[in-house]
């Protein structure tokens, strides 16, 4: 099983219960190049009808400039909880949305500067 990332191809390596680790050419024993999905199935109540969670965390060992180590592993987790009877329809808008302001000049000096007061 391959998974698609930006031009970039992760292969299913892990297998555990609701998780697959994926790992790309780049992934040794010493540098990690990986993408781990994630889910919890909802667990409903008398009153509700319950969230699915999903996650995707991707892991990649950087080389640094300036710091004290020659290397160092970014990570970046990125977490979904819907509700039970949400329309994909308005799931993928929100998504769509999500992945302009990922691309946004604001997130990435969120990210670059951790600037959270705009």
């Amino acid at each position: 099983m391959t998974l698609p990332v930006s031009g970039m191809t992760y292969t299913a390596d892990s297998f555990q219960k609701d998780q697959v680790a994926y790992h790309g050419v780049l992934n040794t024993t010493s540098v990690k190049d990986e993408v781990r999905l994630a889910r919890t199935a909802p667990k409903p109540t008398a009153t509700f009808s319950g969230v699915g969670r999903t996650s995707a965390k991707l892991t990649a060992t950087l080389p640094l400039t300036g710091a004290l180590t020659p290397t160092g592993d970014m990570i970046i987790d990125i977490q979904a909880t819907v509700p039970v009877g949400a329309t994909t329809a308005t799931v993928e808008d929100w998504l769509t949305a999500l992945g302009v302001f990922v691309g946004s000049a604001s997130f990435k000096s969120h990210v670059n500067a951790q600037k959270i007061s705009y």
